[in-house]
């Protein structure tokens, strides 16, 4: 007893030949089972094919008047749009040359004239059959590239998540905010695409790369959970080894990720970029910076875009004991500093956008609850000092 046959949907057959009486003879015998459309030639053939509805399958006649079926064929398989629609030759042409031909140009199978009805239904069925499941087996893979990219992204969350968790443990010890990580990461991103612009800067600053500083720089002061409290919100300056000790942040920053990366026992390519930026942010154009003296070009790119966002960011904005600076002020400091504290090109980017980083400023303000926070760890510190 044979097993019941799932129902098959009516799908649509397109039959092309010249001669009226073939068009009639095989659309009868499809009728019953499917949509049938019929073309006379070549030309109209790919009108029906590149129209809203294109037809599941092609029964193609070789030998027609103007265009052949072989350029039909090769029109249809050089266009995305309907390359993966099946081709069945029909043909008096029984030579083996012939079929090898038609089938190399990527027909899917070949019929002899005059036509065997059982033949013809069997060899649609077969064809519709793996019609339907090549593309169950596309819309798999559509499924699975965007279940990928989903997944990805949502690890991407995930590591942008973990980042400034870690990064707001290192703000929330000292005078800073969490506010203070979103405006760096815009600032950041807003250099960085300023300065890809430049031929020389473009290959090591690519969308990608770019993407990646924008997780990576809230990672710059992580080195800062290895400093005391009574240092990092000390109101009067601070002794030659207090400098000394807070110095040694952007080496404990370092390895503190390094230390993360073992643990994961991979790369991760934004924490590479994070441990350049906390090992390298507070490092100066003309070598004066810290822990190891870089200069210029040595110092890496990461670092240099950040070492300006900072430097912004902190003079902008309202501390304890320090009144910040108007934007015009911040701007022609920083402008100053060109070619000795800062990388000139990343100098000549943030003055070729200062209005967008005042825009992002004023999207991205500091609160009162921001100053009180900052009250309440002065007051705290102070009680247990």
């Amino acid at each position: 007893m044979q097993a019941a046959r799932m129902p098959r949907p009516k799908f649509t057959v397109l039959v092309v030949d010249d001669v009226p009486e073939n068009l009639s003879h095989i659309s009868g015998l499809l009728q019953p089972l499917y949509h049938v459309k019929v073309a006379p030639g070549g030309a109209r053939a790919l009108e029906i094919v590149r129209g809203s509805a294109p037809p599941d399958l092609i029964l193609l006649d070789i030998m027609m008047p103007g265009m052949d079926g072989y350029a039909v064929c090769g029109k249809l398989k050089s266009d995305p749009r309907t390359s993966d629609i099946p081709v069945i030759f029909l043909t008096a042409m029984a030579e083996d040359i012939d079929q090898e031909m038609g089938l190399g140009m990527g027909a899917a199978d070949y019929i002899s004239k005059p036509v065997n009805p059982a033949i013809v239904m069997a060899r649609v069925a077969v064809q519709l059959d793996l019609k339907q499941a090549r593309d169950r087996l596309h819309e798999q893979n559509r499924f699975l590239e965007q279940e990928v990219t989903r997944r990805t992204d949502e690890m991407n969350g995930v590591h942008e998540a973990t980042a400034l968790v870690l990064a707001g443990l290192a703000t929330a010890r000292d005078n800073d905010t969490g506010h203070q990580l979103v405006r760096l990461q815009h600032f950041v991103q807003a250099l960085a695409r300023r300065l890809s612009r430049q031929p020389r800067h473009a290959p090591a600053l690519s969308t990608p790369v770019i993407d990646l500083l924008f997780r990576a720089a809230p990672m710059h002061d992580i080195g800062m959970l290895g400093i005391p409290d009574r240092i990092l919100v000390k109101p009067t300056p601070l002794t030659q080894r207090e400098t000394a000790l807070l110095q040694t942040h952007p080496a404990r920053g370092r390895a503190a990720l390094e230390q993360v990366e073992r643990r994961l026992g991979r790369t991760v390519p934004w924490l590479e970029l994070a441990k350049e930026i906390a090992h390298a942010h507070e490092e100066r154009w003309d070598g004066s910076g810290f822990p190891r003296g870089l200069a210029g070009v040595a110092i890496p790119l990461s670092a240099r875009l950040v070492a300006v966002a900072d430097v912004y960011n902190q003079m902008t904005q309202p501390r304890i004991g320090r009144v910040p600076c108007a934007h015009a002020e911040a701007v022609a400091l920083i402008g100053a500093a060109r070619d000795r504290l800062f990388d000139p090109d990343v100098v000549d980017a943030f003055l070729a956008i200062e209005d967008e980083f005042q825009e992002i400023a004023r999207r991205y303000p500091d609160t009162e609850a921001d100053f009180h926070k900052q009250l309440a760890l002065r007051d705290a510190v102070g009680d247990t000092a």
